[in-house]
């Protein structure tokens, strides 16, 4: 495996089964196999238990708290045996566990009556780094799909409801027999660098001082490499040369396929666009090593687990392989 790989929700070989996805009678058996268990989510964010590191906790099919989902489980793949992943995002916890829920940072945790021990709901990003390589890819996935079906229960084509097939990955309309599948979006995000210093921008919204690594989807009928020189230049006003791709990662915030990118700037001028970013600067390495030191007030790094920090502290190391 090469060490772009071991980007944060890649790289656990997880088998995902899909010769079970069709097999009705197969699929049936591993549903109701003792070994099997089940990721369990709530407004996308996985069931965990532990202190500082995290396992994703895995519970039998015959759980009581399975009877609060409204679909039928969705087989995220095989280990000793089948994991599926259930959704409860019409559970209602108590108002003070709720306060930070759908900031920026999010760092509520919501305790569910009818699970036991440490067990509780915690935002992905604030803990992927505390998982190990298989809990963070199950748990990515798990996001990911059951958000899909979260906002795609009508048929795109006659507007009807649809209904789960093939263990959650289609969706089929009885109406007008439309198939519809996951939806990914294939984003760039680019280390963009000049001799001894890289490209970084940030949003408005995000914590004080935090920049990262330019980014934006890809459009239809374009490359990626076409899709990094032309957001760069949209946000920033860099033209950029030669591009090469480094890594990829999923990202389930809300369904994204982040494709990491070098390349190589050719001018230093900065113009950015301001609805799309609120600033851009050239950071040197020196710069950014302070950074990472916590000497910088003014210069966050991005977030730990994040391609963007992956790629940024691969640049400082020169293992950009």
């Amino acid at each position: 495996m090469k060490h772009a790989e071991t980007v944060t929700f890649g790289g656990s070989g997880l088998d995902r089964a899909a010769h079970l996805r069709s097999d009705v009678g197969a699929l049936a058996a591993a549903m109701q196999d003792p070994a099997a268990r089940c990721v369990l989510t709530w407004q996308g964010k996985p069931l965990v238990q532990g202190t500082d590191d995290l396992a994703l906790t895995r519970l039998p099919m015959n759980h009581p708290v399975l009877a609060q989902t409204g679909e039928a489980p969705i087989l995220l793949g095989q280990e000793a045996a089948a994991v599926f992943a259930h959704d409860i995002s019409g559970w209602e916890p108590p108002a003070e566990e709720t306060g930070d829920v759908g900031k920026f940072i999010d760092n509520s945790e919501q305790s569910h009556p009818l699970i036991g021990g440490d067990a509780r709901f915690a935002e992905l990003r604030q803990i992927m780094t505390r998982l190990s390589p298989r809990d963070a890819e199950l748990a990515a996935t798990a996001k990911a799909i059951t958000g899909w079906h979260g906002t795609h229960g009508f048929c795109a084509k006659c507007g009807q409801p649809s209904v789960i097939h093939q263990a959650g990955w289609q969706r089929i309309c009885p109406a007008c027999g439309a198939h519809h599948f996951p939806r990914t979006d294939p984003v760039v995000i680019m280390l963009i660098t000049r001799g001894n210093r890289t490209l970084l921008g940030r949003s408005p919204g995000w914590p004080e001082g935090m920049y990262s690594c330019l980014a934006g989807f890809v459009e239809p009928g374009e490359t990626i490499e076409a899709a990094v020189r032309r957001e760069v230049f949209e946000e920033a006003g860099v033209r950029i040369g030669a591009v090469r791709y480094l890594s990829s990662q999923p990202w389930p915030f809300p369904a994204s396929l982040m494709f990491g990118c070098q390349g190589e700037a050719l001018d230093d001028d900065i113009n950015i666009d301001p609805a799309e970013i609120e600033d851009a600067r050239w950071v040197t390495r020196e710069d950014l090593i302070d950074a990472y030191s916590g000497a910088r007030s003014d210069l966050l790094p991005a977030r730990k687990g994040a391609i963007a920090h992956f790629l940024l502290r691969n640049w400082l190391a020169d293992r950009l392989d």
